[in-house]
């Protein structure tokens, strides 16, 4: 097998994330302190400099397959996974550091990100080609504002499986060290009334991009109905959420599916489509 100058690096930083992802779920062990009741957060440090680790590693195989190809990760699924691994780790990390009410989520949002640690994994690190229609700052605009979107819901699908797994006794212990369901769902739509912000920026950007490369700023392609329909679901659930007395678990029920057709809009959508946006332009 040939290995690639990013491999090494890809490798080395989903090692660090495998490690931050295992002292996680150690950390909330009940039984980590001798006690069922006994709270510890020593292990937080460990977690947070993994991650952290993680992004630094994957910083330089992002640079290493940059200078191999001659443009950035954005193109074929292997590219799209490892930049998204990427940005997803950059933005956790910095929540996880600056919100310690959150840091327990960790054994979920991490688990969820190696899901996409796997699965490129299983794919070859082809060259891609970099359409002309590219080279435009909106494109860049548009990439960056889905990154952070899609970061801000992973962090609520954190906050919102912790309100489903507190239904259940070994997920109140799991979760003992965080505060209440009606403080984690007050902060968790907060996250989400972020990511309609950002969610609105990119379809604002993309909209532009389009019409600079292609001349039209919307036709109704598969990716852009399916992002449409994120956008709508995501709203939906913030109106519903604001406007009647939900139940932290349905709460996090509605998160959990905003997400779901998020990831499939950004992981499946654009390589099953013919639209434009699979860079063949």
């Amino acid at each position: 097998m040939n290995v690639v100058a990013e491999q090494p690096w890809l490798w080395a930083g989903l090692a660090a994330y495998l490690v931050a992802t295992l002292v996680a779920m150690w950390g909330v062990s009940p039984r980590l302190a001798g006690h069922p009741l006994v709270v510890s957060r020593g292990h937080e440090k460990v977690v947070l400099g993994f991650l952290l680790l993680g992004v630094l590693l994957l910083t330089v195989a992002i640079a290493e397959r940059w200078v191999r190809i001659g443009h950035g990760p954005w193109i074929n699924l292997f590219e799209l996974l490892m930049s998204q691994l990427w940005s997803l780790g950059l933005i956790f990390t910095l929540l996880y550091w600056r919100l310690p009410g959150l840091r327990p989520s960790a054994v979920i949002v991490l688990p969820v990100m190696w899901i996409l640690g796997s699965w490129v994994l299983t794919l070859a690190p082809e060259s891609s080609h970099f359409p002309a229609t590219y080279y435009n700052a909106w494109k860049w605009a548009h990439v960056g504002l889905g990154k952070i979107f899609l970061a801000l819901l992973l962090a609520g699908v954190g906050l919102g499986g912790v309100m489903i797994l507190r239904r259940t006794e070994r997920g109140r212990q799991w979760f003992r060290a965080m505060p209440s369901d009606a403080v984690i769902d007050k902060l968790a739509w907060r996250l989400m009334m972020l990511a309609l912000v950002f969610d609105s920026l990119m379809l604002i950007a993309g909209a532009v991009w389009a019409q600079d490369a292609w001349g039209r700023y919307w036709a109704w392609d598969a990716l852009e109905t399916s992002a449409f329909l994120t956008w709508l679901l995501l709203a939906i659930g913030l109106h519903v959420r604001l406007s009647y007395r939900v139940p932290p678990w349905v709460s996090g029920l509605i998160i959990i599916s905003v997400f779901v057709l998020a990831f499939t809009t950004y992981f499946g959508t654009p390589y099953l489509s013919p639209s434009a946006h699979k860079g063949m332009v």
